[in-house]
This record gives C-alpha cells, sequence and structure tokens, in this order.
C-alpha cells in the first residue's frame, strides 16, 4: 500500500463527518475518501444482517479508491459488523466504538458511564461489554435517541423541539448518578453544547469521533503508512443520494471546502 493513499471513512450519512472533521485536524497530510450512505439511513433501526449487507457493499467500493485504511465512522456499523469486516479486507480498519468506551473507562471516577446511541448500538450491548472488559467494577447504563439522527440530518441543531426531546432522553441517565457520558453516535457530537448543558458541568462528555482521529494515527504509525508531507491534500466525497445538501452540510462544519460530491449507485458494488 502506498503511503500517499487515500483513508477511507463512511458513515450511514452525515454523522461520520465529526469523524472526519477531527482526523482533518489531528492528521492534516491524510487525505481522505468519505462516503456518506444518505439513500439508506439511519442504520440504526435496521437488522444486522442488512447492515453487514450495506457495509461490504460500502468496502467493495472503497477497495476502487485503493485505501490504504478505512474508518468505519458509524457506531451501529461498528458494533454490528467490525470483527467481520476486518476478517474479510485487506487493509487495516477501525471503528468508533473501542476508542471512545477507552476513554470513558479510564477517566470516570465514579464508575458509572452513560452511553446514548442509536437501537442497534444500545442493543448489541457492545460498549458495555467492552468498557467492562477493561474493569468488570464499572457500571454502563445505555439510553437509545434514535430521533437525534434524523434531526441533525435535517439542521435542526438548535430547535426547541431537539432540546425537548434531548431532555426527555436524558432524565433517565440524569438519574443514575453518572458523571461520564459517551456520545455514542457520530451525529450526537453536533449536539454537544445542548447535551451538555442539560447533564451539566459534573458529567464529563466522551467524543468518540476524536478519540478515533487519534487511534487512525496510531494505526496508520504502527503500519508505516503515515503520509509524507504534502503541500496540497486532496480529499473525495461520494454519498448514495442528496449530494447537494451533503455539500451544503460539509460545509458548515469542515476545515475544508467541499466543491464536488458525487452521487453514486452503491447497491451496485
Amino acid at each position: 500500500m502506498k503511503k500517499d493513499a487515500f483513508v477511507g471513512v463512511f458513515d450511514s450519512g452525515i454523522g461520520g463527518l465529526t469523524v472526519l472533521r477531527e482526523i482533518m485536524r489531528q492528521a492534516p497530510r491524510e487525505k481522505t475518501v468519505y462516503f456518506g450512505d444518505t439513500a439508506r439511513l439511519p442504520y440504526g433501526s435496521k437488522s444486522q444482517d442488512t447492515i453487514l449487507r450495506y457495509v461490504r457493499q460500502i468496502m467493495r467500493f472503497m477497495e476502487t479508491k485503493e485505501v490504504k485504511a478505512i474508518v468505519m465512522a458509524c457506531n451501529t456499523a461498528s458494533a454490528y459488523t467490525l470483527d467481520i469486516i476486518e476478517q474479510e479486507i485487506g487493509v487495516p480498519i477501525i471503528g468508533v466504538v473501542k476508542p471512545g468506551a477507552k476513554t470513558a473507562a479510564g477517566s470516570t471516577v465514579n464508575g458509572r458511564i452513560g452511553v446514548i446511541a442509536t437501537d442497534g448500538t444500545i442493543n448489541s450491548g457492545l460498549y458495555t461489554k467492552f468498557i467492562q472488559s477493561i474493569n468488570p467494577e464499572l457500571q454502563v447504563f445505555g439510553k437509545a435517541c434514535p430521533l437525534f439522527v434524523p434531526l441533525v440530518e435535517e439542521g435542526l441543531l438548535h430547535d426547541f423541539v431537539t432540546e425537548e426531546i434531548a431532555r426527555r432522553y436524558l432524565a433517565d441517565l440524569q438519574k443514575q448518578d453518572i458523571d461520564t457520558l459517551i456520545l455514542g453516535c457520530t451525529h450526537y457530537p453536533l449536539l454537544r453544547s445542548l447535551i451538555g448543558q442539560i447533564m451539566g458541568p459534573e458529567v464529563q462528555l466522551v467524543n468518540p469521533a476524536y478519540e478515533t482521529a487519534i487511534a487512525l494515527k496510531c494505526l496508520l504509525a504502527e503500519n508505516d503508512l503515515q503520509a509524507p508531507g504534502q503541500e496540497v491534500v486532496d480529499h473525495e466525497f461520494y454519498v448514495s443520494d442528496g449530494a447537494e445538501k451533503f455539500k451544503i452540510f460539509a460545509n458548515s462544519i469542515l476545515p475544508y471546502d467541499v466543491e464536488t460530491t458525487h452521487v453514486i449507485n452503491i447497491e451496485g458494488y
């Protein structure tokens, strides 16, 4: 694999852009190719078999881009398919669950950790399993917040409806005396300020997007795949639907000017 090859990043939609944003900040020499499966989101309500089929199609697309590593920037896909996919492909791959879980396990003081995520991620129990593999004494309290994804996708980040729904979702966790909360979906960091306001300063928020970017740097270094110095770093963007809407949103959060977003027929892979 070439050191100057792309790093592949994918998600069910726009949420993975929070991971890509951190990669651009933490590994600015790396060029990336991003795919958002906007025609088939959300993944959180779909079965493991369906998500695995989707991810395999995305892997075949990434093969055509000759990527040197892949970031599965979707908690649901990571929870359901990462262990399977990493046995099927020939490039290093990481998900977003383990980096965030590891940070939370090392950060909590009272041993009570909350996780908010999609139904799929919560039902998989993967955060609980991984956190307790680090320290069996830690308690994990999960809460599915399925409406957060469509609210973020619609750009309703500061709407009163979003705040009301967030307060309802987070009320259960407020009763559990947690001191650490994992934002267990890549869409959720876009609601970080609202979630932090509701939970209060005594609860530390863990952003798996940042932790995943750091983990990617380590993965590339371990495999001697770090990009050489480049004056101009290229990034490519692909979606399965809604290219213009995606481009507008991407330009609102990325430290990079997205000029073109391509629509591909992912079902053809």
